[in-house]
């Protein structure tokens, strides 16, 4: 059975020859605008800590306080041991927090698409994904056994074709609110619009929305005033919350039947007493500093306008995530490595992140970075590009839309 590994050894020596060959970076210091890598000072602009908060003085203290109060480690299942009043408390504000009935903390995002998706969808349902949804809803849809029907991204016309064309005895549309790595919002009004005349669900993944997007920092839902019509909403504490862990919040009902059948809820061992303490802390600065969003969108505003008037490939975005659209997998590579050196840490995302001849730098901006970082961070990509041709230069190939 040996020769197995030599099959891998096979595959990895293709991807590195296709420029898709992926390794780690390790962070030796907290994780806030500048930060120490292997040794190297740097600029971080890649970061999903849009708020600031991984290295913020309140969040130390709260996660100091809960191992005081409750240990180290949650010390089993959700439905065995490992449900403390700091999780049940937490669940109640971000019900709150999101206009819902109920929530229920799983840990991590990728645990709740999958819990969420393949518990709520069987072989008698149709879910209707957009194409560029997370791999976590991808997934979820997989294991679900449902029919899976995926329109194209963000088209509605494509969606509302499609939702005519199939019927099912219960059907689903479920959209990430932020997409991960464009930056871009879903057509959420259009979406529940359709889905009420056709009588389908909705589920929005507000991962990248949560804390950044709305008036009071809830995401996709709150920032189209669409409140309870949203019927699931799903999203994370590790990136605006600086925390971990993913949630589900929606009526009563779904919750109590996630509670009793998604296996990644009920099989895995609860998050840690102070991971919960850091989120509820991280909730509290989300609803009573909204200055941060709005600091935090002016950044990305701001650097948008001046990537795109140097030449770059920007596609519009009204969220922290900035795409700068380089083309071919090893050029991107190349770009990123060449900021790397200059002390400005932009990782490169290539197929099958992205489509083939859209490799891209994926910017992430904080509302702690400074006009002076942004300032840095945009004229070293300018020179780069210049040194390495993708302005001017004829590299940037394919198209995103």
């Amino acid at each position: 059975m040996k020769h197995i590994f030599s099959r891998f050894e096979k595959q990895l020596t293709d991807i590195k020859a296709a420029g898709l060959y992926r390794k780690m970076r390790y962070l030796e210091a907290p994780q806030g605008p500048h930060t120490r890598i292997e040794g190297r000072d740097v600029l971080l602009m890649s970061s999903n800590s849009y708020l600031g908060l991984c290295d913020d003085d309140r969040l130390r203290q709260a996660a100091c306080e809960a191992v005081a109060q409750y240990g180290v480690g949650s010390g089993g299942a959700r439905l065995l041991t490992g449900s403390y009043t700091i999780h049940r408390k937490l669940e109640e504000e971000l019900a709150a927090f999101k206009g819902t009935e109920a929530c229920l903390l799983f840990n991590t995002g990728y645990m709740a698409n999958v819990g969420l998706l393949s518990t709520v969808a069987d072989k008698g349902w149709v879910i209707f994904s957009d194409s560029l949804n997370h791999a976590s809803i991808i997934d979820g849809c997989r294991m679900s056994g449902a029919e899976v029907v995926v329109y194209n991204h963000c088209d509605m016309a494509d969606l509302k074709r499609k939702v005519t064309a199939w019927h099912a005895e219960a059907a689903l549309i479920v959209t990430d609110g932020i997409f991960s790595v464009d930056g871009n919002i879903a057509p959420l009004p259009d979406i529940v619009d359709i889905a009420e005349r056709s009588g389908i669900l909705v589920m929005v993944d507000d991962a990248h929305a949560t804390g950044v997007l709305g008036p009071h920092g809830g995401g996709t839902a709150d920032y189209f005033g669409l409140g309870k019509k949203v019927d699931i909403q799903m999203g994370t504490l590790s990136k605006a919350f600086a925390s971990e862990g993913g949630y589900v919040a929606g009526r009563q009902i779904l919750i109590d039947y996630l509670v009793n059948k998604a296996r990644s809820f009920i099989f895995s061992t609860a998050l840690s007493p102070a991971t919960v303490a850091v989120s509820l802390k991280a909730l509290e600065i989300v609803r009573t500093e909204p200055e941060r969003r709005a600091t935090l969108l002016a950044h990305a505003r701001w650097l948008q306008e001046r990537l795109r008037t140097a030449g770059f490939r920007v596609p519009e975005t009204q969220t922290p995530i900035l795409a700068v659209i380089v083309g071919e997998p090893e050029m991107a590579v190349r770009f990123a490595e060449a900021l790397f050196a200059e002390g400005i840490y932009i990782p490169a995302v290539r197929p099958p992140t992205v489509p083939p001849g859209t490799s891209r730098l994926r910017i992430s901006l904080m509302a702690t970075h400074t006009q002076e970082d942004l300032e840095r961070a945009a004229a070293a990509i300018e020179r780069i590009g210049h040194k390495l041709g993708v302005l001017g230069g004829g590299h940037v190939q394919g198209t995103l839309f």
